[in-house]
């Protein structure tokens, strides 16, 4: 079994993902911590991403329900996060990525995102995801760090019920004992036979869940030997978590990158992205 192209997503018109297209870039801060810093990294990125003629859609999360801690920052909610979502696809004519964590957030969300993300933690969650499937936007799934690539099928089955095929599946490791996780890079391959366009999201499967005591830690130096592995694979985009300063960032610090080593990275990945795509 090899990486077979994928069906084509279409991104609001204005690009595709999947079908032996050259990879996608999903970044943006863990969480949206103010507008003037989404706005800087929204400029940033699309800059970087322009030069080097890598199609990118800004990601950051409204709120983060699935803290370690009750005591931790969860983000500014969604009236103001989604006027911030939508004053970067504004500005910069960008795509936006945001993750929803209840049923009833999936409709005003459909409004301004052009993709909705399911959480790995509520992948299973019919209600979640038919809500979701039912804005007519494109779902990203991220599979659970408890489930099995082929498990993968059934959530599918539940967003296709719905009519929605525009659908992207996403993997950020599995559950390997306490507070770790590890990536089968056979679970892309597992994931590319079902025929739509796998992300592989680099930071979160360096995370080591709760691995802080009261926060979660990670490695961010793992991030790039990561993203070649996944590219050498054949995978359709990267989903990357990005911050100017992530030592201070209000969530997933230690396994975001930082924005100053974003373009050294892109540069190695598309030389082999080139490769794979072209066999």
């Amino acid at each position: 079994m090899s990486m077979q192209p994928t069906h084509k997503i279409s991104i609001s018109g204005q690009f595709d993902i999947g079908g032996n297209e050259k990879f996608a870039l999903i970044a943006g801060p863990c969480a949206i911590e103010s507008e003037s810093m989404s706005l800087m990294v929204a400029e940033k990125l699309k800059r970087i991403c322009e030069d080097l003629n890598i199609h990118f859609v800004f990601k950051s999360s409204f709120d983060k329900a699935n803290r370690t801690s009750i005591f931790s920052p969860r983000g500014v909610g969604i009236t103001k996060g989604l006027e911030i979502l939508q004053k970067v696809k504004k500005e910069f004519n960008l795509p936006v990525i945001t993750d929803v964590h209840e049923c009833w957030q999936c409709s005003p969300v459909g409004e301004v995102a052009d993709i909705i993300q399911i959480p790995a933690f509520l992948s299973r969650q019919t209600d979640l995801l038919v809500a979701a499937a039912q804005t007519g936007k494109v779902v990203n799934v991220k599979k659970g760090q408890f489930m099995a690539p082929w498990d993968m099928k059934n959530i599918i089955l539940k967003l296709e019920e719905v009519g929605n095929k525009q659908i992207l599946l996403s993997e950020r490791g599995s559950s390997f004992g306490y507070n770790n996780l590890v990536v089968d890079m056979t679970g892309l391959v597992e994931m590319n036979s079902y025929g739509y366009p796998v992300v592989f999201d680099a930071t979160h499967s360096v995370q080591k869940p709760s691995g802080q005591g009261s926060s979660t830690g990670g490695n961010r130096e793992m991030v790039f030997p990561l993203i070649r592995a996944a590219l050498a694979v054949g995978v359709d985009a990267i989903f990357a978590e990005v911050h100017p300063d992530p030592d201070h960032a209000l969530s997933d610090g230690p396994n975001q990158l930082r924005l100053d080593s974003v373009r050294d990275i892109l540069l190695k990945a598309i030389e082999i992205d080139k490769i794979i795509k072209e066999e």
